[in-house]
């Protein structure tokens, strides 16, 4: 299935939020968004991802 995610199109074969968090590479420590709407951490494996869904993942900066 083809989604958004952080703004360009992916096929994913993912069909949770945390399989495809996986599948991306990103680690656990990441705020995430489906559709617009936050998805907290421990919801993320019971999240289900179907066609066209716009995923946000954005990941702690460092620095100064």
């Amino acid at each position: 299935m083809t989604i958004t995610l952080n703004g360009a199109p992916l096929q994913t074969g993912a069909t949770t939020l945390a399989d495809l968090l996986h599948e991306a590479g990103f680690g656990p420590k990441v705020a995430t968004a489906r559709n617009g709407a936050f998805v907290p951490a421990g919801l993320r494996a019971s999240t289900p991802i179907t066609e066209g869904d716009r995923i946000e993942v954005l990941a702690p900066m460092q620095g100064g």
